[in-house]
């Protein structure tokens, strides 16, 4: 491949340039302190090299400081949106430590299993296939051979590419599983194991492929090799269930750049469910991309919906109405995927239909508004959809579209709202007083979000960027507190810890119209998202 074609495409992130007031906390024993230029981590002269290729001028806030503890060897949580710069983050030092030990002498798998000294695990094939093509940049010119493995490709093809040599690999869960059980794989040789969106990958159904993946006989235990789980958002639930996985690791939080950067304008709009996709053309009316407006690749539009069957129909509707259009989900094969994201992005159909497949991982720029057509259930889920748009330092714009089956999150978009600085309509206020009030009601004694007289879900850290381990109670009579899994050292809340700056935990972002005043329409009964197919 050519180092145009490589390299041509440039840095797709936010611009930090304009972000170095973001927030930053990292905690736990002993942290590593933070860099503030590339030359300060001490890397080989290859990836020095291809850093300076791929047009990096200067680390991003999760990279300055995720960088030097990866390289520390201690294990990481790290809460950062997608977008953010946190590949780089993981995998430039994960090549470094392989470069400067030198590749495994196990490199050819002629008739054996592979042996790879990196594991990189993702919840999808498209996030995995992105964080393949970064490694891949990033290992120009070396011997370091990256392989990516994924359901939905041929697996013939997959065994005989490992068969050449896998330093890295990229997978999904279910076909590595596959390829463990074919006894193509073994772990014997890793040295470091990566969770991409493992908020997602711990709490969709992915569990019990990640336990038979890391308590397989042959991968190193806990506290012998390096543990490392990357996130937009990590509740307090998947924090205490990924903890099992790591040791005395260290938490960083980089500041919620896709859910309330100051470039992204969220909007709310009220709307009966029958009147979604009249209210759908308005949107995209105002956008001004039509049939007639030929290729835009430089603004394109990307709408959510809840289920497979709902993003056939919405593509079809708009397909029939004028609008090009494409659409991606799970019951689409791999070939068809990618020729959706290819005419998405190069904007011969500048609109995209997807299912929450799309919200995990996808980097694609110039993505100028994202639109909720149907909310999801949880905030969290919310907070990576929105991070889709305000990249590469562009404004970009939310809009969603809210009915009574959405009244569950009202509270939390009211919370996530208000803290990112964002006009809030009167109507979704007394909507979350109604909520709040029902479930008090229903559940005496408490309060959903948080405690009876706080009122919030998350605390002051906010959807899922703090480390709970700074509120866990010592253990009755000296017992542990969620042993690691595999046999590695307990740990207990840190003692002596080191925390960052917080900076200013103000957020700002640009102003909001989310005027659309309707009454409260009846309930709407929808099918429940598909986690393990979308």
């Amino acid at each position: 491949m050519r180092e145009r074609d490589l390299f041509g495409s440039g840095h797709t992130g936010i611009n930090f340039s304009k972000y170095e007031d973001i927030p930053v906390e990292a905690t736990g024993v002993d942290c590593p302190l933070n860099v503030e230029t590339f030359r300060d981590l001490g890397f080989t002269e290859i990836i020095r090299n291809n850093i300076a290729l791929c047009g990096y001028d200067k680390p991003t806030p999760v990279q300055k400081y995720a960088m030097p503890i990866i390289k520390a060897r201690r294990d990481l949580m790290a809460c950062a949106q997608t977008g953010s710069g946190k590949t780089a983050a993981f995998l430039l030092p994960i090549l470094n430590q392989i470069l400067e030990g030198g590749p495994s002498p196990d490199y050819y798998c002629y008739g054996r299993p592979c042996y790879p000294m990196a594991l990189v695990l993702a919840p999808t094939r498209e996030l995995a296939s992105q964080i393949y093509d970064e490694a891949i940049k990033f290992s120009y010119r070396s011997i370091v051979k990256p392989v990516v493995v994924y359901g939905g490709a041929n697996p013939m093809q997959q065994m005989e590419e490992i068969k050449h040599g896998c330093h890295i690999l990229v997978a999904t869960p279910g076909r590595l599983v596959d390829m463990m059980e074919r006894g193509k794989i073994a772990f014997n040789n890793v040295k470091c194991l990566v969770l991409d969106e493992a908020d997602r990958m711990l709490d969709m159904g992915f569990e019990p492929q990640i336990r038979r993946i890391v308590q397989s006989e042959d991968m190193p235990r806990v506290g012998q090799r390096q543990t490392l789980m990357f996130s937009a958002t990590f509740p307090k639930k998947v924090q205490e269930l990924a903890r099992n996985f790591l040791d005395n690791y260290i938490f960083l939080a980089v500041g919620r750049v896709g859910s309330t950067s100051e470039n992204i304008t969220q909007k709310i709009f009220l709307v009966d469910e029958s009147e979604k996709r009249s209210f759908l053309l308005d949107l995209l009316s105002g956008s001004g991309i039509s049939q007639q407006n030929g290729i835009r690749p430089d603004s394109l539009t990307l709408i959510f919906v809840e289920t497979k069957k709902g993003a056939d129909s919405l593509e079809n509707y708009l397909h029939r109405v004028g609008y090009p259009v494409t659409s991606i989900h799970g019951d689409r094969s791999q070939n068809e995927r990618e020729e959706a994201l290819a005419a998405f992005r190069s904007g011969q159909c500048p609109i995209i239909v997807a299912t929450a497949v799309a919200a995990r991982g996808l980097d694609i720029p110039n993505v100028k508004h994202v639109i909720n057509f149907d909310l999801p259930s949880d905030i969290e889920e919310y907070v990576h959809r929105i991070g889709r748009t305000g990249r590469v330092g562009n404004p970009g714009l939310a809009s969603s579209l809210f009915n009574e089956k959405n009244k569950n999150v009202a509270p939390d978009l009211l919370e996530l709202l208000t803290e990112s600085k964002q006009e809030v309509p009167e109507w979704l206020v007394a909507m979350s007083r109604d909520v709040a009030h029902d479930y008090r009601m229903n559940h005496r004694g408490g309060s959903r979000f948080g405690g009876a007289a706080s009122g919030r879900r998350y605390q002051s850290g906010g959807f899922g960027g703090r480390d709970y381990r700074q509120f866990d109670r010592p253990p009755r009579n000296g017992g542990p507190v969620n042993p690691p899994v595999g046999g590695g050292a307990t740990r207990g809340p840190p003692t002596g810890g080191y925390m960052q700056s917080s900076y200013n935990q103000s957020y700002s972002s640009g102003p909001s119209q989310m005027a659309y005043n309707r009454q409260y329409q009846p309930a709407y009964t929808s099918p429940t998202t598909d986690w393990f197919n979308q």
